[in-house]
Order: structure tokens, then C-alpha cells, then sequence
């Protein structure tokens, strides 16, 4: 299935996009579009900001259902944290969790100290532990944050929040909301977890949750203003399901990939998988009418979210869907790029057991069995992460050059879909050879089965930077591997 426009065209109604000359019959712009320069300067200063990762009661199961012990970041899941472009954002972290664990902040291209990863960026925080992040995000857009060790079951108990960095939009508009989709392993029951993870679920597509949920909640009614032009940002928070996400009873125009902004083009569907986000603008039902967020990659479409117009309507015209300002992401030159291969495969016909460079200081850190998985399935150009006790790393992928830019070649050579992230830098995805994709920016691209897909980006700054599928099983038994920018 494509990854957008399979299904009703135009939804019903004309679509006017701002900064694109020509849209296709697929809704993507036949010629690069202009998006507005920013009119407003940056913010300035420093926001300082207490994060407590540790557990808390919530009602995943219904306000009658019984209580789920929940991991987070506040007092509610999935923290919520706005800032504005050009401000500081200066990080309290303490962990009282029972294990260690540390914040990965996904998306943002920020210092790669302050990456979060465990024995690669910084040492893991420990139970009782404090640790203080501290970066300024060059990029506007919705981003998230989540550990990145045994990722499978903090992420499966909800430990992960949401970034957004504000400051990219040409005018306003009238509701700005995120909404989290993830499932949820629950023993119906009980409220207690399932196991987050099984051989199965290792072996192909991953251990899908038996409850979905919209921001914590089984298919919410979210009201928004009758009539208006809402931001919604889709976040794909879950650790394994890969969703076909539209609307019903509502016009919708994508505005930002990743958090990236793009020339708005209309939407019927998107292929979402983990870790991937979508800015849309719909145009909110009127007052009492409602509009619905749906996934059709299903046997049966599954409803995510109800939204309600309330409010007096806005004055009737067309949708013309406001474009977001450029980014100022560093544009890669084809012309002598560097050129990259990543094959993701199974670990069969790679090697599992791999030589340690003894030169490579960051070869030699120790881990622990706490980020070890069960067993070696998947690989990176025949490399796997190694199993067991995680005891040292394996040598990088490649050594790339800082501010070089690079062009690489994605193949996925297994029947199963990979959500290919790199941590650091904002790739351009270029082309796939399955999907029907629009040119765009992203820090995560979905790979379909026999899939390649072209990405070109510019190396970030020296140290290493993590690149692994996102589906989270196959990330913790093999698919992950790092490049070394020096």
C-alpha cells in the first residue's frame, strides 16, 4: 500500500496549497514548492525543566477498568514540553525507577553528548540518580523523548514524552494539539503488563498491543473550535504497530514530517510507522458534527479519535491550509556526496559474533545485561548488535566526515517493514522504490519489504551516533549499529 493518497482523492472538497505551484493527481507538488522565510526572531534564554521518571497509576483500561502501573516523565503520561525556537533548554533528570535507564531526544539535532545513549553518549542513570542535559534546538517541529536501553519494556510501560519546539508557523492557527497513539500489553483483567516482548514478535513483525490508545485513552472525543484550521501532531509513540492514518468527516493537509515542514499536500492516508510523526491541519466539523482519525491498514478500519466541533463556526471558506516557514536544516549536495550502503537483514547470513576494533576507546565500554536481548535475529550490512550481556560494542558502519554530505542507499532485504532511524542528522528522503513518497526531510523512513529507499544527508557533529530499526524487537535483537563522525 502506498504510503499516502490511496483512497478518496480530494476528500470531498478543493484544496488551495500555499507555496506549491503544481500539485500532482497524488497530491504531491510535480516541482519543488517555496515555503516562507521566518518573519519572527528567535527566542532567547533558558528554560529549566525537572524531569522525574518513575511509576504512576493511570486508567488505560476504561475509568472503571482496573489501574495499570505506568511509567513517565510527570504526573500524567506522556509529558508534554513546549518551548520556542532559540531557547535553551537546561534539563533536572532523576530516576526513580527500578532500573537504570536515560533520555534519547528524538529528532532534535543537538550535541551528541547529550544524545542519551547508554555507554555510547553518557553513562546509564542508576536508581536514585540525577542527571542534567542541557541543549538549545537549532529545529522548529514535534519531536519525543524515551530511553534507549531495555527500551522494549520502558517504552512498553509508557516512559516517553513529547517535544515540541515552536515557532515555524506562517500564521496561526486556531488549535495546536499532539496526539500520542501507542498500544499497551495489558492483562484485561488484572491491568498488569503481558510480556512486552516474544520470540515471535523478535523473529517478524513484533509483539502488537492488545489495547490502543489516543493519549492514554480508548478512542477519545477531543472537542476543537467548530469550523477552524487545526494543527493536530500524530505521533506514533508505540513499539511495533505501523498504521494507515486519515480522516473521516474532516478536509486534512500535511504540513510537517517528522516534524520537518513541508509545502502542505492533502491527505487521505499515511503510512506511520514507530517513531515517526505527522503534522496535519484539518478543517474542524461544525458545531456538533464530529470528524474521525482513523487506521485503515486494518482488517476492519480502527477508529483512534472522535473530534467534536464546539464553539461558534468560523466564517465559511476555502481550505487553504496555512504553510509552515523553511527549516533550517543543511541542505545535502549530491555532487560529491559520499556514498553509503545499509542493508538490513536477518542475522543468518551475517556475523554474529564480530571483532572488537581495540583502537576504538568507545569499542571497549562496558555494558550490562539490562540492554541485552534474547537473542541475535537481525543485522546491518551482516553486523548484529551483539546478544548476550552487551559486554562491548561492535566497530562502527562507516566513519563519515563532519559537515559532509552523504548519499545512502537503504535496501532492506527481509519480508518484514524496518523503521530505519539516525540519530543526529535530518536525512532527506529522496526516493523509495515501493512507496510513494513525497521528497521530504525526516529522521525516521519507513522501509517496506524489498524496499530501497535513497536518503542524503549532511554528517553532524564528531562522536557516535546510533542508526537501528525503531521497531523496538528487532532494534534489541540485532538491527542496530552506529557511525562514527569524525
Amino acid at each position: 500500500m502506498p504510503n499516502a493518497l490511496s483512497r478518496r482523492m480530494l476528500l470531498g472538497g478543493g484544496l488551495a496549497v500555499a507555496g506549491a505551484a503544481l500539485v500532482s493527481a497524488r497530491g504531491f507538488a510535480r516541482a519543488p514548492a517555496a515555503l516562507p522565510e521566518r518573519a519572527e526572531a528567535a527566542a532567547s534564554g533558558e528554560v529549566k525543566l525537572s524531569l522525574v521518571a518513575s511509576e504512576m497509576q493511570a486508567r488505560l483500561l476504561g475509568p472503571e477498568g482496573p489501574a495499570t502501573p505506568v511509567w513517565s516523565y510527570g504526573e500524567t503520561p506522556f509529558r508534554l514540553v513546549r518551548i520556542r525556537q532559540g531557547q535553551t533548554l537546561s534539563i533536572d533528570f532523576e530516576n526513580r525507577l527500578p532500573e537504570h535507564t536515560s533520555i534519547h531526544w528524538h529528532g532534535l539535532r543537538i550535541p551528541n553528548d547529550q544524545d542519551g545513549v547508554p555507554y555510547v553518549t553518557q553513562q546509564p542513570v542508576r536508581p536514585g540518580e540525577r542527571h542534567a542535559y542541557r541543549f538549545t534546538p537549532p529545529d522548529t517541529g514535534t519531536f519525543w523523548f524515551h530511553p534507549h536501553c531495555d527500551t522494549v519494556a520502558q517504552l512498553g510501560r509508557g516512559l516517553a514524552g513529547v517535544m515540541i519546539v515552536e515557532g515555524d508557523e506562517s500564521r496561526p492557527y486556531d488549535a495546536d494539539l499532539a496526539l500520542v497513539l501507542k498500544d499497551w500489553r495489558l492483562d484485561p483483567k488484572t491491568g498488569g503488563y503481558l510480556p512486552f516482548a516474544t520470540r515471535r514478535g523478535e523473529l517478524r513483525a513484533g509483539t502488537f498491543g492488545t489495547v490502543r490508545t489516543a493519549n492514554a485513552e480508548v478512542a477519545p472525543r477531543l472537542e476543537i473550535p467548530a469550523g477552524g484550521d487545526v494543527r493536530l501532531r500524530l505521533l506514533n509513540l508505540d513499539s511495533t504497530r505501523v498504521g494507515s492514518v486519515g480522516f473521516e468527516g474532516m478536509e486534512a493537509a500535511v504540513i510537517a514530517i517528522d516534524g520537518n515542514p513541508i509545502a502542505p499536500f492533502p491527505l487521505s492516508e499515511w503510512r506511520l510507522g514507530p517513531a515517526m510523526r505527522l503534522d496535519v491541519v484539518v478543517r474542524a466539523p461544525a458545531e456538533g458534527a464530529e470528524g474521525r482519525l482513523i487506521d485503515f491498514f486494518a482488517a476492519e478500519p480502527v477508529r483512534l479519535a472522535t473530534f467534536v466541533g464546539t464553539g461558534a463556526a468560523q466564517p465559511k471558506r476555502d481550505f487553504d491550509p496555512a504553510p509552515l516557514t523553511r527549516s533550517a536544516i543543511p541542505e545535502p549536495r549530491r555532487k560529491g556526496a559520499g556514498r553509503l550502503r545499509l542493508a538490513f537483514a536477518t542475522a543468518s547470513g551475517g556475523k554474529a559474533a564480530l571483532t572488537v576494533d581495540d583502537d576504538d576507546p568507545l569499542s571497549q565500554a562496558l555494558l550490562d545485561s539490562l540492554c541485552a536481548a534474547s537473542g541475535v535475529n537481525w543485522s546491518i550490512n551482516g553486523q548484529a548488535w551483539p546478544g548476550g550481556d552487551h559486554s562491548r560494542l561492535p566497530p562502527p558502519l562507516f566513519t563519515l566526515q563532519a559537515g559532509r554530505s552523504y548519499v545512502a542507499e537503504l535496501t532492506n532485504e527481509t519480508p518484514h517493514v524496518h523503521p530505519v532511524h539516525l540519530h543526529g542528522a535530518t536525512f532527506k528522503v529522496v526516493k523509495s522504490t515501493r512507496a510513494d513518497l513525497p521528497v521530504h526531510f525526516a529522521d525516521t523512513v519507513l522501509l517496506t519489504p524489498k524496499d530501497r529507499v535513497t536518503i542524503a544527508f549532511v554528517a553532524p557533529e564528531p562522536g557516535a551516533w546510533m542508526v537501528h530499526c525503531h521497531l523496538l524487537e528487532h532494534q534489541d535483537s540485532g538491527m542496530m549499529g552506529y557511525v562514527r563522525v569524525a
